[in-house]
C-alpha cells in the first residue's frame, strides 16, 4: 500500500510539472527586453488560463553585495500586470507623465496655474 502511494505521488508531481512547463510555453506569446544601465525591463505579453492577453512589465535591478572577490550579485525585481480593459488610462497616465517631465527640464515649477484658482495677489511698486 504505501509503494502505490508513493507511485501515485511520482505520477502526481510528474504531470504537474508537464503542465507547468507547458504553461510557461504558451503563458509568454510576445517578449521585449530593454537594457537602461543596471535595470533591465521585460516587456511580455501573456495569456492566462481564460485564454486572454495581459502586459507583465519586469524590472529588474542589479544589486552589489561586498566587496572585491567577496561580491555577489543579486537581482531585486518588480512586476506590474496590465490588463486590457485598463490599456488607454495606462497610455494617457504615461503619456502625460512624460511630456510633464519633458517640460519641466529647466524650469522652477512647471505646473500650470489651477483656473478656478480664488487667490489673486495684486503688486504694485
Amino acid at each position: 500500500m504505501t509503494l502505490v502511494f508513493y507511485i501515485y505521488i511520482t505520477y502526481f508531481d510528474m504531470e504537474e510539472l508537464m503542465k507547468n512547463e507547458e504553461s510557461k510555453e504558451r503563458d509568454i506569446v510576445f517578449s521585449q527586453t530593454i537594457k537602461a544601465g543596471k535595470r533591465i525591463y521585460y516587456i511580455d505579453v501573456k495569456r492566462n488560463r481564460k485564454d486572454e492577453l495581459y502586459l507583465a512589465i519586469t524590472e529588474s535591478k542589479k544589486i552589489l553585495n561586498g566587496f572585491g572577490e567577496e561580491a555577489t550579485a543579486t537581482f531585486e525585481k518588480h512586476k506590474i500586470f496590465l490588463y486590457k480593459e485598463d490599456f488607454e488610462k495606462f497610455q494617457s497616465g504615461i503619456t502625460d507623465a512624460i511630456a510633464y517631465i519633458e517640460g519641466a527640464q529647466g524650469k522652477a515649477d512647471p505646473r500650470p496655474e489651477p483656473e478656478d484658482s480664488d487667490i489673486k495677489i495684486d503688486v504694485e511698486f
